[in-house]
């Protein structure tokens, strides 16, 4: 009976212990860049469809600022951004879908919140595009900013920041509005479209994307005023520290060697430099690759096969782009923008 109790109960011990690794695996896992390594391929979870941002042909191949980040991303892992798979994934269900593991990174125009980080377990290792929402109106509406849009049928998507700074923006300044909600993004579109509603709100970059897909783009403006701030930033789970870093100075790799002048053309005179911080930058100097787990060409990995950030952006919804997003805000810091990356050193 004694030896029957004492193996009950270390059973019982057993499977509390195997109960218990199990929840420690599930919220303190720190091998996405180990598993990402043997798969073969970085996990990416996208929009599944924003013109500039990321957006499938009709033969499944990705292009956009997002996706290219991704593909950055996989060139510092693989030297390979074709290592880079995307998951294309509702508002929704994008922060469920990464913290389940189905992606290892997403890189889907997401704000940047506390209550995101908190709520979610999640971390945004850096700002890759500043933003804010803003307003889309028929040009025959004659409006000028949008203090003109009192008893508004405004057109937004559910789950997302922007109803939140909409119900703040009109409640701040004493103006009625009438709300159109829907889940789908394809559906609020689509009702702004027909006439359901005369105003549509998103973050600004989405309004230019969003303007291409209108049966008429040409008789819809965007109104200069931004009503909050949306750091949209690739966003990872927490307690990963490992990849975290990579994430994120794969970003700051980008903005840093688009600081430096170093280009996908003149990488290879880079690589002859004897500047320190380009040295530094393209692994001729220092062993900073080898710290984040990759190797001492990282960074010359990412700028070769992908481009600096200025090339990420002009490519895909800048100047040389269909949707021609001014910089703005996106501008380095020394050309009177906010982009900054912390020095490699």
């Amino acid at each position: 009976m004694r030896t029957f109790r004492g193996g009950l109960l270390i059973g019982l011990a057993v499977a509390v212990l195997v109960a218990a690794l199990a929840i420690t695996y599930e919220f303190y896992d720190t091998r996405t860049l180990k598993r990402t390594v043997r798969r073969g391929e970085v996990l990416c979870g996208v929009n599944k469809g924003l013109p500039g941002f990321s957006i499938p042909d009709d033969k499944g191949n990705w292009t956009g600022f997002d996706v290219d980040f991704c593909r950055a991303v996989a060139a510092a892992i693989f030297d390979d951004p074709s290592k880079a798979r995307f998951v294309p994934l509702d508002a929704s269900e994008r922060f469920k879908e990464l913290q389940s593991r189905k992606v290892d990174i997403l890189s889907r125009n997401s704000t940047w919140s506390m209550s995101r980080e908190l709520d979610y377990d999640l971390y945004f290792p850096a700002v890759a595009y500043y933003d804010g929402e803003g307003f889309m109106v028929p040009r025959s509406r004659n409006k000028e900013t949008s203090l003109d849009l009192a008893d508004s049928k405004v057109c937004v998507q559910s789950g997302t920041t922007t109803l939140l700074n909409l119900a703040d923006y009109f409640k701040a300044n004493n103006m009625k509005y009438e709300l159109v909600k829907f889940d789908k993004l394809e559906d609020v579109v689509k009702a702004y479209d027909t006439g359901k509603c005369d105003t549509l709100t998103a973050d600004v970059s989405q309004l230019y994307a969003l303007r291409l897909n209108m049966s008429k783009p040409g008789d819809h403006m965007i109104l200069p005023d931004m009503i909050s701030k949306e750091p949209l930033a690739p966003v990872v789970r927490q307690r990963d520290d490992d990849w975290m870093m990579i994430v994120k100075w794969t970003l700051y790799a980008m903005i840093n060697a688009e600081e430096l002048g170093v280009t996908s053309e003149n990488i290879d005179e880079a690589l002859k430099s004897k500047k320190p911080e380009v040295m530094r930058l393209v692994g001729t100097e220092g062993n900073y690759g080898e710290q984040l787990g990759l190797t001492k060409d990282w960074a010359a990995r990412i700028i070769r096969r992908v481009g600096n950030y200025g090339e990420m952006y002009e490519r895909n919804i800048g100047e040389k782009s269909q949707l021609k997003i001014p910089r703005g805000m996106n501008q380095l810091w020394n050309a009177g923008g906010v982009q900054y990356a912390p020095p490699m050193r």
